[in-house]
């Protein structure tokens, strides 16, 4: 179940809030001696967690499948930088980073137990038997805060984002858990979006990367060019040529961006007043990689302005980005300003 963005937390009656956490969401799947964690996606995560693996096999029960979130905790909060480096391929090195930077299980939602679904049972029921079922677990297994209390809500969202939580995320109380759906709520902090990157293009002194084509796939899985995000520093646009070059084998093949690939009505290239006279050549990129940008406005289904780049995420797939997460973007909406004017 996924959570679409709005401006302010909902006050309905029946509503609860949980703290929105930053790291990876996770799926545990329990059944016996076989525990496999997966991304939203099925991704799988097991093998880049395994002291997670040891511990959720000590704390729940037997038959189960909980949704939550993986987080490691550091120094000045939750350390998402941390999180990605445990997407490895050496098993020696994610057996290092085990030991030196553990992870934590934050559990909110109970998808099953025994041989039992709750998949049509009301929030407020799941989270009861959540926190029965869970009510001796130890760290690093956890079940996170849940409220109906708005005055409670807002102090999290103000408080807690120190700590590396990025918002609050609200819940009806009568919500079934409905998957692949926006049917919870999330407030967060500041505007972001999770993007593919499709392509990108040479800085004017030549060498190194000037900025990276961002895209965002529509209701009908086609990925339209939506802005580029080009904060990055000189040493970090020098180490970028390396880690693309890989994803720029074979980029021209199908290229959803290239003439008659797809129907796309949105392309890099093209020219504008605002790009008027510059270099507007690209460079194709196999569309696999994503990172998280954060944005001021969104106008005509494009970013208004460039975008700053916050991070990779290698825990989310290219197809997992689409425009629904910006269903109800924070920007006020035209009829708000002219209402508050009277018009």
């Amino acid at each position: 179940m996924l959570a679409k963005l709005v401006a302010n937390l909902p006050e309905e009656e029946g509503m609860f809030y949980e703290p929105k956490w930053d790291g990876f969401r996770c799926i545990v799947f329990r059944d016996g001696d076989h525990l496999e964690l997966t991304s939203r996606n099925e991704k799988p995560l097991t093998r880049y967690f395994p002291e997670l693996v040891e511990a959720l096999k000590a704390e729940l029960p037997d038959e189960c499948v909980l949704d939550g979130e993986i987080v490691i905790v550091g120094k000045n909060g939750l350390d998402f930088d941390a999180l990605s480096q445990r997407i490895h391929p050496a098993e020696s090195r994610i057996k290092a980073l085990a030991a030196s930077t553990p992870s934590s299980y934050v559990a909110f939602d109970i998808l099953a137990l025994k041989d039992r679904s709750f998949l049509d049972v009301a929030y407020v029921e799941r989270r009861a038997l959540l926190e029965k079922t869970l009510s001796s677990a130890r760290p690093p297994v956890h079940v996170t805060p849940a409220t109906d209390g708005i005055d409670i809500a807002r102090d999290w969202f103000l408080r807690f984002e120190g700590a590396g939580l990025d918002g609050i995320v609200a819940k009806p109380s009568g919500l079934r858990y409905l998957s692949d759906k926006r049917a919870m709520f999330k407030i967060k902090h500041e505007r972001t979006a999770d993007c593919v990157v499709g392509g990108f293009r040479w800085h004017k002194e030549g060498g190194i990367v000037g900025s990276l084509l961002l895209g965002l796939y529509d209701e009908n899985m086609v990925l339209h060019h939506v802005g580029v995000t080009s904060s990055f520093s000189a040493s970090r646009r020098r180490e970028l040529v390396r880690e693309l070059e890989p994803l720029r084998e074979g980029a021209n093949t199908n290229h959803p961006w290239l003439t008659g690939a797809t129907p796309v009505s949105r392309v890099p290239g093209g020219t504008s007043r605002s790009s008027a006279g510059k270099d507007m050549a690209w460079e194709p990129l196999r569309p696999e990689l994503v990172c998280e940008v954060s944005y001021d406005h969104l106008q005509e289904e494009r970013f208004r302005h460039a975008t700053t780049f916050r991070r990779w995420r290698p825990d989310r797939t290219a197809t997992s980005c689409t425009y629904a997460q910006l269903e109800s973007p924070v920007p006020s909406e035209l009829s708000q300003v002219f209402g508050a004017l009277g018009g």
